[in-house]
């Protein structure tokens, strides 16, 4: 009897081990998959974190290397201008050539203002040459617009700054409208105006650019 009981103790408890046995494997699993999902999901992210800083550290190094290159372009286009600007003094030695200029800055100033009587100022050593200009200025006038006179004055009174370097001012309505067509005004509207066609000479055309100003 006692042998029977013993018998029965001991299956019961080998069934009660491999129970346990078996809790214990399938626990066991559970927790290594939601170890292991816990470390690819911690991996993904950190992954993706990665992918994303290596991206913002691309773009800022682009960004700033194109910014070393238009700040690079900007000099370069700015020396250009320097230089033109230098030798603008240079289209004043040649008299008839200058004068020649002249003549064309006042028609072009007569032509906008369209009034019977303007007033021309310049720098005080070109008032012989701008004389000769204003002279043809109005003939030429004259027989463009069909006989029409135009009363031109040199004013004394108002000479161009002694920084000017040529060119004149074509003045109008009683002295309120003042077209500047002295060579350095001339020298920044090019800067403006032909920029967009002076950077595609220097550069190519950017194709990235919509709007070429």
């Amino acid at each position: 009897m006692t042998a029977f009981i013993r018998q029965e103790a001991l299956e019961k408890a080998k069934e009660i081990q491999i129970k346990a046995d078996e809790e214990f494997a399938i626990e066991k699993s559970k927790l290594v998959r939601q170890e292991t999902s816990s470390i690819d999901s911690q991996y993904e992210k950190k992954f993706k974190q990665a992918g994303m800083s290596q991206q913002i550290t691309r773009s800022t190094l682009a960004n700033k290397t194109r910014i070393k290159v238009l700040s690079a372009r900007q000099e370069l286009l700015d020396d250009l201008f320097d230089q033109a600007r230098g030798k603008l003094a240079d289209h004043t030695k040649d008299k008839g050539k200058y004068q020649n200029l002249c003549q064309n800055l006042i028609l072009e100033g007569l032509y906008a203002l369209n009034e019977d009587k303007v007033a021309i100022r310049a720098r005080k050593e070109d008032y012989d040459v701008v004389k000769k200009a204003m002279e043809g200025a109005k003939e030429e006038y004259k027989n463009s617009m069909q006989g029409r006179e135009v009363q031109l004055e040199l004013d004394e009174k108002n000479p161009q700054s002694e920084g000017c370097s040529g060119g004149v001012s074509v003045v109008g309505g009683g002295g309120r409208i003042d077209i500047n067509n002295t060579l350095d005004e001339r020298l920044k509207l090019l800067e403006t105006d032909a920029l967009p066609m002076v950077r595609a000479s220097l550069f190519g055309k950017n194709e990235n650019r919509r709007f070429q100003d």
